[in-house]
């Protein structure tokens, strides 16, 4: 595939992707705020503890989504159907039994709920059945046909399963909307959830079949594909174990120490970085399959100044978004949850730093992943997430949840982030950081600057709440984006950002 076609996948894969999270924002967005004035915002600390748990369950998955995709991009890039068949046979075998060990894992754990809870359990809800609705979502997604999903990933069409989630999902939140306001069950709310994801599987393989007519889950991968595979997903094993404690402890030790309340109200701010965080990552991830594809394809050195315009892409983007964070989270939830259900600013300082470290861990993972460089990084993700758990169960006992997310920033800065760039320019880009890092402290600082100007000149703004908010969300896009454009306006990088921009203004969605 040449240059110009990869270009038009990833915006268009990137379009589609940041529309369907857009969708998943504001609905999501509108249903926690119903629940929590119609039900209570304990129930929304229940929802957030079970989706915590079954992240860890997920380790039954040990990475196979990431070597079997990996394993399709080079006979996709050479239209080998006979190896993608057979492929696909491996992935819904691999998925069969993931499924199978979640699903005695989630039962062996249902004994030990009631330790991961310390208060504030809702009287009308039994934990047990609750926690037995939000498994079988969990298996039923693995056992059904979700390995046909990587067809489209990996030639590069995630638009299509993009599309696909944006009306199921309306559909769904339609419905729950309708249980939440006319009955008030919360149990309704989540069967809805199990019986989306049993359609959305059933969609999504009529869709596989009728554009890829002749891949089916049939054939045998030889002896030395098949180790191949295996040695890449036992790369991933200690990987996906750290991915997993990184993103889940902070939720199981809030509802463990703190109780449901607390973290309910954390997730309300974290909610709204994760929903940013997805925005990107939705389209980082459309740009995943081309980052694969040029990887094989193309020269170490246009790789790597890819990599640089990504960065610089990525870099004024996340400024602008930390400076909106820093300088919105506090009128905004007053507005949206009221003054009790707020918490300290010295928090929301540590919630942007966080939010600003993981986009950058984000694109770094992205060339990690499509390179394949799983066995020389497979221990840092277990060693940052061991090291967040245990300053985690130390500091939160001392100064509460300041301690948890405070953990969380320290591992990742000391250890996650410096040791994942060391493996990817090591090993991919086989090339020194210094000059990296100069141009990454040069966006620091920056993005400091500009937020700390935005930050004084939103505090004069003082004329009522909502009039606050608008002046402050112009001043905080506006402020780090002229600092930007008059620091960067002549660079290689900033010249490939318009020219990218002008792309998705024109490419039409079916080219």
């Amino acid at each position: 595939m040449d240059n110009t076609g990869r270009i038009n996948n990833v915006i268009r894969n990137m379009r589609f992707g940041i529309l369907q999270r857009l969708i998943q924002i504001f609905v999501p967005f509108l249903m926690r705020t119903l629940l929590i004035y119609t039900l209570g915002v304990e129930y929304v600390g229940l929802n957030s503890l079970f989706v915590s748990v079954l992240q860890v369950l997920s380790l039954a998955e040990l990475g196979v989504y990431s070597a079997m995709n990996y394993a399709m991009y080079k006979p996709v890039a050479e239209k080998d159907e006979k190896k993608i068949c057979a492929l696909l046979r491996e992935y819904r075998k691999y998925h069969f039994y993931i499924g199978l060990v979640i699903l005695i894992w989630g039962l062996v754990l249902i004994p030990f709920l009631p330790y991961l809870v310390n208060k504030d359990v809702p009287s009308d809800i039994n934990i047990y059945v609750l926690y037995i609705l939000y498994l079988s979502e969990n298996v039923l997604s693995y056992w059904m046909f979700t390995y046909r999903g990587s067809l489209f990933e990996v030639h590069q069409r995630k638009d299509i399963t993009s599309k696909i989630h944006m009306v199921l999902d309306c559909v769904k939140y339609i419905l729950q909307f309708i249980v939440v306001i006319l009955y008030r069950n919360y149990y309704a709310y989540i069967i809805i959830q199990v019986l989306s994801v049993v359609v959305y599987q059933l969609v999504l393989r009529q869709h596989a079949k009728k554009i890829y007519p002749n891949y089916e889950p049939v054939g045998e991968l030889d002896k030395e594909d098949k180790a191949i595979i295996k040695q890449r997903i036992k790369d991933l094993v200690t990987s996906k174990l750290g991915a997993v404690i990184l993103t889940s402890s902070d939720s199981l030790i809030i509802s463990a120490f703190l109780g449901l309340s607390v973290l309910a109200i954390y997730q309300n701010y974290f909610f709204l970085i994760t929903s940013v965080i997805g925005c990107v990552g939705m389209a980082l991830a459309g740009a995943m399959a081309s980052v694969g594809n040029s990887i094989v394809t193309e020269s170490r050195d246009k790789v790597y100044k890819d990599f640089t315009n990504f960065n610089f892409i990525l870099s004024w983007l996340t400024s602008v978004c930390t400076c909106c964070f820093l300088c919105l989270f506090q009128p905004f939830m007053e507005i949206w949850m009221g003054k009790d259900l707020m918490l300290s600013f010295s928090i929301v300082i540590l919630l942007c730093i966080y939010y600003y470290m993981y986009e950058f861990n984000q694109l770094f993972n992205i060339y990690k992943d499509a390179a394949g460089l799983w066995h020389e990084d497979r221990f840092r993700p277990l060693i940052t997430s061991l090291t967040n758990l245990t300053l985690n169960i130390i500091l939160v006992q001392f100064i509460g949840l300041y301690g948890v997310i405070l953990s969380t920033v320290l591992s990742m800065l000391f250890v996650g982030m410096p040791w994942l760039l060391h493996n990817v320019f090591t090993c991919l880009f086989q090339r020194d950081m210094k000059e990296f890092l100069k141009r990454m402290a040069v966006y620091v600082i920056v993005t400091v600057a500009g937020c700390t100007i935005s930050y004084f000149v939103c505090k004069c703004i003082n004329i009522n709440p909502i009039i606050n908010l608008i002046g402050r969300a112009v001043v905080a896009v506006t402020v780090p984006s002229a600092m930007y454009l008059l620091i960067f306006y002549k660079t290689e990088e900033c010249g490939k950002m318009f020219e990218i921009i002008k792309k998705v203004l024109k490419v039409s969605p079916r080219s």
